[in-house]
């Protein structure tokens, strides 16, 4: 790939986003890389965002852009939603932080029963990083067991327990991460996604606490897992005497309003969330059997407690923002609407390849979009559709740097936003923006060809 190509492309990003190029040049004097979160991380530079509406955000340059982020998942119900924007601002007057329990958290957490069928109690925390953290914690106190099983390419969070094995590569059995100790590491048992037997055999050899698993899939379905292989999942952990814990912190309130669980009508012993729960802000939670929450009460019958302070636990401008997402998502019309969106995305795109003969194909599960771009096998035939045949080798796998950065930043100039090669929809996003995403995508195929970085 010619640098004068990629040269003649950030040329162009530049002269289109000239405000964002100036605050990137004061944020990298501040910021590793000039960002604050790993995602965000943009060549030549990301692009800069003053306001949010809906399906639409604009930079400061005021320019209009579809959004795919969507809060990293968090906003089912658009940016700035009215109801969540009203809650917040009520509550900002009355009190942001009492330092005491408060009637918001209730309702909040009275929601979160009526929707996910596993909540017989619930704890809240700051983040999905902190439920998962917590959902380990406890297993391995009412357990008595220190070992925790995970599947090669599933994110939890980044705390050291979970992180090893969230990218690739796989297969070698090493899953180090810089910063990890090793002791974290032999706690931690990995095993091949949708392979049961595998499973079962690392249960029978290592007895762990507890099975935890991303509810539809690693990197939310980038490699999916489907009802037949959870509902195996959940007879052979039940069976086992293992805890399975479903990390909901993506799909909870999205393919379902009661989550994965929801749609495939399987309870687990305790599940994750974050994101869409806290209507946008921070926000996080563990439920799950009441037996097993009782870790956190100081008289159980484990004859210990999880010791949980956490400034921030339940505030009460992310309770309201939380209860008014999910009174909203209770209706079922937002999270059939980002499904249905999802599914005229990925149908439409794969007709455009097809059409414009790019090796890339879309697929995906309920609102989510994934491209694979240097493909070469058969085009999807229908929406059931899994490239390479669900291996996790070959759907997780680093793609050429400079040409994500290159689609990406094509696609901003064509006024779309998708992170990296991935897009989330949401309940307020139309026929009209797919439409318009279709069309912007068929620029950045010519865009990309001219610029020689595709064949």
């Amino acid at each position: 790939m010619p640098d004068t190509a990629v040269a003649s492309l950030n040329q162009l990003y530049t002269e289109k986003f000239p405000s964002s190029a100036k605050l990137f040049e004061r944020g990298r004097k501040i910021f590793p890389n000039g960002v604050t979160h790993d995602g965000r991380y943009l060549t030549p530079f990301p692009i800069y965002i003053d306001r949010a509406l809906g399906s639409k955000k604009y930079d400061r340059d005021g320019h209009e852009i579809i959004d795919y982020w969507m809060g990293h998942g968090s906003l089912l119900l658009g940016h700035s939603h009215p109801a969540v924007v009203e809650a917040v601002q009520r509550q900002a007057a009355l009190a942001t932080h009492p330092g005491a329990c408060h009637e918001q958290e209730i309702d909040w957490a009275e929601w979160v029963q009526r929707l996910i069928r596993s909540a017989e109690k619930v704890r809240f925390v700051n983040s999905g990083t902190e439920a998962t953290l917590m959902a380990l914690r406890v297993s391995r106190i009412v357990s008595g067991k220190r070992k925790v099983l995970k599947f090669e390419g599933h994110f939890h969070g980044w705390h050291d327990l979970l992180i090893p094995a969230a990218d690739p590569p796989y297969g070698t059995g090493e899953y180090g991460m810089p910063g990890i100790t090793g002791n974290v590491l032999d706690d931690l048992v990995v095993v091949p996604p949708n392979a049961l037997a595998a499973v079962e055999r690392a249960i029978d050899e290592h007895d762990p606490a507890c099975v935890i698993l991303e509810a539809t899939g690693g990197h939310w379905a980038l490699v999916p897992m489907r009802g037949e292989f959870l509902r195996g999942l959940r007879e052979l952990t039940a069976r086992k005497g293992v805890i399975l814990i479903f990390d909901e912190v993506i799909t909870g309130f999205r393919v379902h309003p009661g989550g994965s669980q929801g749609h495939y009508e399987i309870t687990p012993d305790l599940t994750t969330m974050a994101k869409i729960l806290a209507g946008g802000l921070p926000g996080g939670a563990l439920a799950g059997r009441a037996d097993l929450m009782s870790a956190l009460e100081f008289e159980n019958r484990w004859g210990k407690k999880m010791k949980h302070p956490g400034t921030y636990n339940g505030n009460p401008l992310s309770a309201v923002a939380g209860v008014a997402a999910l009174s909203e998502v209770a209706k079922g019309q937002l999270c059939q609407q980002a499904n249905e969106m999802g599914l005229r995305l990925r149908t439409g795109l794969n007709e455009l390849f097809a059409r414009l003969d790019v090796n890339w194909i879309a697929f995906g599960e309920f609102s989510g979009v994934t491209i694979v771009p240097e493909y070469d096998g058969p085009r999807p035939t229908n929406d059931e559709f899994i490239p390479f045949g669900n291996s996790v080798a070959k759907l997780d796998r680093k793609i050429d740097t400079r040409l994500s950065h290159a689609f990406r930043c094509a696609l901003l100039l064509n006024g779309v936003d998708f992170f990296g090669w991935r897009a989330m929809l949401s309940g307020v996003h139309s026929a009209d923006d797919i439409d318009r995403t279709i069309d912007g995508m068929e620029s950045v195929v010519h865009l990309l060809r001219q610029e020689r970085l595709i064949p």
